[in-house]
């Protein structure tokens, strides 16, 4: 890969969420100041960022911003501003943006990048076009995010530290180091909102005391006052009070969508975190436990895969997989563990063949996740993998996710082997745990600490009981799932149809019901069914239609219902600018002249059609390279601004032809992107430099 800047090779690291390159200390693109307002309420953070960047370089660079991919992020505001040009993004029906695709020159560009960069995952990629010497570049972004349960029960965002302003200065030896300073243009305020009341904040830098602005202590902001250390992203951990177990957050509908639809219905957050005591289960109730191995890690694995079956608990539910090119099971369905099929299995293991051909791991899933679950009971999977999964990375994940609710994964693959980084994302994806195996010794003893971990007790047979005043009803878009595991939970999201009888009775009530073994467990709620904060900007609704959406995408139904469901998702989609598996993304580069006068546009006139206005190169991809996109302990992913050895993007008149066709129907959206690592991390290696 082509990097901008000198590339050097001076260090190595290895491992899912390290560096194995560095950049030259010339920082090339900036930032010189930004601002970000964060607003977390409960477990869903809104955030509006503005972020300037400077070419400091002496000659003109050509950019692309790159945005992996997140599964509980919706990015729904995105533009670049250069000079007197902006390039923006819409949400276009994708049937319509395949005929735009071959309209945009460049496009042939991305699909080189596909194949040919280093980074592994899903991203999204956008041309941005050339910054001349000195050029400022504006970049707008926007999002919403469901936060991730941190082990002792925070909320815990995240903010990369590629997107602070570089510190000043950086002092030669360690003892005399001084934390880099702020820029004062820099304003980062977080806001804090929760019925159950803000009980404190840990954050790995330095900020203003907790301010609360609520006399109950139901709402507090903060302002940072100091970037995190140079190696540190921002980390901010939030802790509520009241109960743990269950809580609930009303949002308000748009005054001006139509009543019955989801923008223009109250739509209720419920965030499930079930008290798992330390219990031991009924015989039965211990689950369904899947072996998958790789057919060319035989020799290496057999021993522990005797190991595993060994150490099952009887009365629980099993079966093996081996697979290879084909894959084959040793039962046609998952068979109860006894001795007799305890010692079955351990006499077929040896019937295993070596195999090095392909890697059929896709087919696999979709077998098991065909099978419906054993009386309800949780399913475990643990995958043996050595080899790569050829092109079909992004249809494993695309399975893996749609059925996340349903299992869990321990995957183990072989250090240094290709399959690492998918293995990592399915466990990542599933809530489960990725060990690198580096010897036949560490992989015994890796999956045994597993194995345990999946013998804890969860809760099961989860069920939600709605009590709403009279003429309100409940419609659930995200269901409770079919288990919770230990330390992790479940958001619930409900739309809420119909007037209620008596306008001054607004207090509903939720019952959470599960069971850990054969042990009931309820807990009730009464909430308010009043907003819990005045925000017009629409977060719970932005991540109730990321899953509305999904759900849709997954139906099977008829032909002419496929086709009536796909025009009312890509409806939904483009009302509140969510991507969907019905959109497609399409970016632009028009003048700012145009833009001044777009609000006096007619509504059925497209900007596309402006003379100003040029497609750019943007799509979301499926990269296939060696190194994963993601960093750890953080879901809001960025990576490096890059240049490639492509074609210069020069202005070109659309095709006029297919887009006046086309135009009447799009609506703004705007993408995900980010302006590069090379700053920060050739910032790194001179620091790590002057200890040498």
């Amino acid at each position: 890969m082509r990097i901008s800047g000198t590339l050097s090779k001076q260090r190595r690291y290895r491992g899912l969420f390290s560096r194995e390159w560095f950049f030259s200390s010339d920082p090339e693109m900036e930032m010189e100041s930004m601002t970000v307002n964060v607003t977390i309420q409960d477990f869903v953070a809104d955030v509006v960022s503005e972020m300037f960047f400077r070419n400091k370089q002496q000659i003109s660079m050509e950019i692309m911003f790159l945005f992996p991919v997140d599964s509980d992020t919706v990015v729904h505001t995105f533009h670049a501003t250069m000079g007197n040009t902006r390039v923006e993004a819409m949400l276009c029906d994708k049937k319509e943006a395949q005929q735009l695709y071959k309209a945009t020159p460049g496009m042939e560009n991305l699909r080189y990048l596909q194949d040919q960069w280093d980074l592994w995952g899903p991203v999204f990629a956008c041309f941005l076009g050339t910054v001349p010497p000195n050029e400022e570049v504006a970049i707008s972004l926007c999002y919403v995010q469901e936060l991730p349960l941190h082990p002792d029960g925070a909320a815990k965002f995240c903010w990369p530290r590629q997107l602070f302003p570089p510190p000043k200065f950086i002092r030669r030896h360690l003892s005399e180091e001084e934390i880099p300073e702020i820029p004062e243009d820099l304003h980062f305020r977080i806001r804090l909102q929760s019925a159950r009341g803000v009980s404190h904040i840990d954050v790995n830098s330095s900020c203003s005391p907790l301010q609360y602005t609520a006399p109950d202590q139901t709402s507090a902001e903060i302002s940072l006052k100091s970037s995190p250390w140079i190696y540190d992203e921002l980390e901010l951990l939030v802790y509520y009070g009241g109960p743990h177990n269950l809580s609930a957050v009303v949002e308000s509908r748009d005054p001006k969508a139509a009543p019955g639809s989801l923008l223009g219905d109250p739509v209720v957050m419920v965030t499930l975190k079930p008290s798992i005591p330390e219990v031991v289960p009924g015989p039965g109730h211990l689950g369904e436990f899947l072996f998958l191995m790789d057919c060319s890690l035989y020799q290496d694995a057999q021993n522990t895969l005797l190991f595993l079956l060994k150490s099952l608990p009887l009365g629980c539910y099993f079966n093996i997989y081996s697979f290879g090119a084909t894959f084959k099971a040793f039962y046609s369905q998952s068979v109860e563990y006894t001795q007799e099929t305890m010692d079955n299995a351990v006499g077929r293991i040896s019937s295993i063949c070596p195999d090095l051909g392909g890697c059929d791991l896709l087919g696999l899933l979709r077998s098991i996740y065909s099978t419906p679950l054993l009386h309800g009971l949780p399913r475990q999977l643990f995958i043996f993998i050595q080899r790569k999964v050829s092109s079909e990375e992004q249809a494993i994940m695309a399975e893996v996710h749609r059925y996340r609710d349903y299992h869990r994964c321990f995957c183990f693959p072989i250090d240094k082997c290709e399959s690492f980084y998918i293995s990592q994302a399915i466990a990542l994806e599933t809530k489960g745990k990725c060990v690198c195996i580096h010897s036949k010794m560490t992989m015994t003893s890796e999956a045994v600490k597993c194995l345990q971990q999946a013998l804890q007790p969860l809760a099961s047979e989860i069920s939600l009981q709605w009590d709403l005043p009279p003429g309100l009803e409940a419609t659930v878009i995200r269901k409770a799932p079919e288990m919770i595991f230990p330390g992790h939970q479940s958001i619930i999201y409900a739309q809420i149809h119909g007037k209620a009888q008596d306008p001054e009775a607004d207090v509903a009530t939720v019952t959470f019901q599960y069971r850990v073994g054969s042990q009931p467990f309820h807990y009730t709620l009464r909430f308010s069914m009043s907003p819990s904060a005045d925000d017009s900007r629409f977060p719970v609704h932005r991540i109730a239609m990321m899953h509305l959406l999904w759900k849709l995408a997954q139906q099977g139904t008829s032909k002419s219902e496929k086709e009536d469901t796909w025009h009312s998702a890509v409806k939904l989609s483009l009302s509140l600018r969510v991507p969907s598996a019905f959109t497609s993304v399409m970016a632009v580069r028009m003048e700012q002249s145009d833009i001044e006068h777009r609000d006096s546009l007619l509504p059925d006139s497209s900007m596309l059609l402006s003379p100003s206005c040029n497609l750019v190169p943007c799509q979301l991809l499926w990269l296939c390279g060696s190194r994963p996109v993601w960093f750890k302990s953080t879901k809001f992913w960025m990576v490096q601004k890059c240049q490639l050895c492509l074609e210069m993007l020069s202005p070109k008149a659309s095709h006029t032809e297919v887009l006046t066709q086309l135009s009447a129907r799009y609506k703004d959206f705007q993408i995900v992107g980010s302006l590069g690592m090379d700053r920060e991390i050739a910032k790194e290696n001179f620091y790590l430099s002057t200890l040498g």
